[in-house]
């Protein structure tokens, strides 16, 4: 009720800088502007997995104990954590960047391309920062810089997060944002709201796009076990063929979303994308195992499709006389990416502020998955996307992320740096009192 209250008096209230004027704060931009720059090409250099990013975690920590921040390192793995206390009362803001790359093999279009490479599921592959991470690592390192430097006249406390693994830690390492949460970040100082930012490359240069409510997905992986009966390939009806009940399941999965969602207000996806039963052409294989994942967009859509998913399975299974369980979630969960519809709406005046009004814009929801959901369950939050396609590029030829050509325009980062210290300014100038 306090935090509701609280972001009502925001809406109300929000105004242009009292103590801390938009010159200074331009100017300070435009001095690390080039710094970032530097900071993004060495992190793009230098990319390491998620659980493993001890160079990237030693920068950023050094940078902000430069800084006179408070620094936690060694946060969930690698993590760091920097805490920023302003010289006036007021809330607690979290800001996340995270710091992981991916096992891409980079096609070297810029001079500091990454030639790293690593030993990943067995496979010799590349490692490159090919979804924007670097990029929000020098960001908000940025950010960082520009808040200390007024931090006299701040009100409250920003909370830097720098997050490692949020593609996913090592097979059986907890990691990523979870992890984070698990560890205290958002209770230590207890954080009131939290913005994150991501770099968006099929997305114009300039522009920051958003949507209240659910932003993104959540996310699991599930897996269907089919039991059936072996038999001979040339005698099925001496089997009970887990194939055939398999190929059932997969399609009658196909009925959640398009007969049992209302696509009118929200997206789902059901996919399966592996099976694998059988070793032989003339064998009927008793065990049948599928792999897959599921996507809703917000925690009552998610129910009722885990709820269809293990129905449908069973009773497809009992139709033909063989068993069958689904687990879902199977062993990777995020939940949606929720946007607090009066934060987002209240914080559209900073965001314009940074942009420009028509650089500002809403737009549908994503089945893709964050994992920046789980800071979300425990404060009020903001996602936003930063646009980073250099002007005059068709964005239906330009690299999507997770590429080996992906590719982000730097002169995006001004505006990404404004956007949160933006953010973070606007919002403790405005509430001067904690919510707790």
């Amino acid at each position: 009720m306090k935090k509701t209250l609280l972001l009502v008096l925001l809406l109300c209230h929000i105004t242009a800088y009292s103590q801390i004027d938009s010159v200074t704060i331009n100017q300070l931009i435009a001095n690390v502007e080039k710094k970032v720059i530097a900071w993004r090409r060495d992190i793009h250099e230098h990319p390491e997995l998620g659980n493993q990013e001890v160079r990237t975690a030693a920068l950023i920590a050094r940078h902000l104990q430069q800084l006179g921040l408070e620094v936690k390192a060694g946060v969930a793995k690698t993590g760091v954590v920097g805490i920023l206390k302003g010289g006036l009362p007021g809330p607690v803001v979290a800001l996340r960047a995270d710091m992981d790359a991916l096992p891409v093999t980079e096609k070297p279009h810029v001079p500091f391309a990454s030639t790293v490479t690593t030993l990943y599921n067995n496979q010799q592959t590349g490692v490159m920062h090919a979804c924007g991470h670097d990029a929000h690592v020098a960001i908000l390192m940025g950010v960082a810089e520009v808040l200390s430097a007024v931090k006299k006249q701040l009100h409250g406390t920003v909370t830097f997060i720098f997050q490692p693994a949020e593609e996913g830690g090592p097979a059986g390492e907890e990691a990523g944002a979870k992890l984070m949460v698990k560890e205290g970040v958002m209770d230590h100082p207890k954080v009131d709201v939290v913005f994150g930012l991501h770099m968006a490359a099929l997305t114009e240069v300039g522009k920051i796009t958003y949507r209240p409510g659910g932003t993104m997905a959540s996310a699991c992986d599930m897996k269907i076990t089919v039991t059936g009966k072996s038999s001979h390939g040339a005698y099925p009806w001496a089997s009970v063929d887990p194939i055939v009940v398999a190929s059932q399941i997969v399609g009658n999965l196909q009925t959640i979303v398009s007969r049992n969602l209302n696509v009118t207000e929200n997206a789902g996806v059901v996919t399966i994308g592996s099976i694998n039963g059988g070793n032989r052409f003339n064998i009927i294989p008793e065990k049948v195992e599928m792999m897959g994942t599921v996507r809703a967009l917000s925690p009552e859509d998610e129910k009722m499709m885990y709820e269809k998913i293990r129905l449908i399975t069973a009773k497809t299974a009992e139709l033909n006389g063989a068993t069958a369980v689904a687990e879902v979630p199977y062993k990777i969960y995020n939940p949606v990416t929720w946007n607090d519809i009066t934060l987002t709406n209240t914080m559209l005046s900073s965001l314009r502020k940074s942009a420009g009004d028509t650089n500002v814009v809403m737009v549908p929801a994503q089945t893709i998955a964050e994992d920046f959901s789980w800071y979300a369950q425990k404060a009020p939050a903001l996602f936003i996307f930063l646009g980073a396609l250099p002007p005059g590029t068709d964005p239906k030829k330009a690299a999507p992320h997770h590429t080996a050509d992906f590719f982000i325009d730097e002169n995006s980062f001004k505006t990404g740096i404004k956007a949160m210290v933006n953010l973070a300014i606007d919002y403790t100038q405005t509430i001067t009192t904690p919510s707790h």
